[in-house]
């Protein structure tokens, strides 16, 4: 089975195929969402972003997390990944999935290194996983979208994917994850969709150069995020932004704090109503 892959640059309907597709198989690739010109800023960025953590939090404590070249609130450090929250093709997948109120779990860059084969180490992310491991009666409360800043193959470490495996409320045995998973292969600027219950997996990164992706998790707006971001980034910095891209930041799902805060306007709450 391979994985649908729709180009709305070329496909007027591409919207229905990809839903269809994330009923279907759980997973689906949009091709050509980030352009060239952009790519080549998010490039140096994430490398800018990975100093800047690595001068925050320290080599010590980011080894002590078991991780493979994860960026945490790159928001903070580079203004140019706010543009990744206003991509069209991805705003369309939102509205149609998880609604217009929808907020962002989570923003992280990959930056996955080249190890000799059979080196990598194994951590979390190359494990089978699901990035929303709940079952919620075939509910759909999260969507994942993961955006390939290097072209995804086999030999750099493409994510694999068990297409069929979202919205099970028995979890996959590991060798049926193994046997039915495959790399996902796409061109740089693609992203990659799928329902936050399939199970997926980074893949070994043997090309010999880095293989960069910012995966972008989208939920109901009742959910918690994995990050605060409006704290994280503070609000005067948040409200420099349209609308849309604070509803995503999580700024309409504040939880109050204060009686001053509670009885406010409406107008002025911090929880907004329609958030579902």
């Amino acid at each position: 089975m391979q994985v649908i892959s729709v180009c709305p640059a070329r496909e007027p309907e591409w919207l229905g195929t990809a839903l269809a597709a994330l009923e279907l198989q759980g997973c689906c690739v949009v091709e050509g969402v980030v352009s060239p010109g952009l790519i080549d800023q998010i490039r140096p960025a994430m490398y800018r972003c990975r100093t800047r953590i690595e001068q925050e939090i320290g080599p010590e404590r980011l080894a002590r997390a078991g991780e493979l070249g994860v960026l945490r609130i790159m928001l903070k450090f580079e203004p140019v990944f706010f543009r990744l929250l206003d991509l069209p093709e991805m705003i369309a997948i939102i509205d149609a999935t998880v609604s217009p109120s929808a907020i962002l779990h989570l923003q992280n860059g990959f930056i996955l290194p080249s190890y000799a084969a059979d080196a990598t180490p194994r951590v979390f992310q190359n494990h089978y996983h699901r990035d929303f491991p709940r079952y919620l009666d075939g509910y759909r409360a999260s969507i994942n979208a993961l955006l390939a800043i290097d072209s995804f193959t086999r030999e750099n470490g493409a994510t694999f994917v068990v297409p069929g495996s979202h919205q099970r409320a028995e979890p996959l045995s590991e060798a049926t994850l193994q046997a039915l998973g495959f790399p996902v292969e796409c061109e740089a600027g693609s992203m990659l969709l799928f329902d936050s219950t399939l199970w997926h997996a980074a893949g070994n990164n043997a090309s010999g150069r880095d293989r960069l992706a910012i995966n972008q998790q989208f939920t109901r707006s009742w959910i918690k995020q994995q990050i605060d971001y409006v704290r994280a980034l503070g609000e005067p910095e948040v409200l420099r932004h349209p609308p849309r891209t604070q509803q995503l930041l999580g700024y309409y799902t504040r939880v109050v704090t204060s009686l001053d805060e509670y009885y406010r306007p409406q107008a002025e709450r911090l929880y907004r109503a329609g958030q579902g």
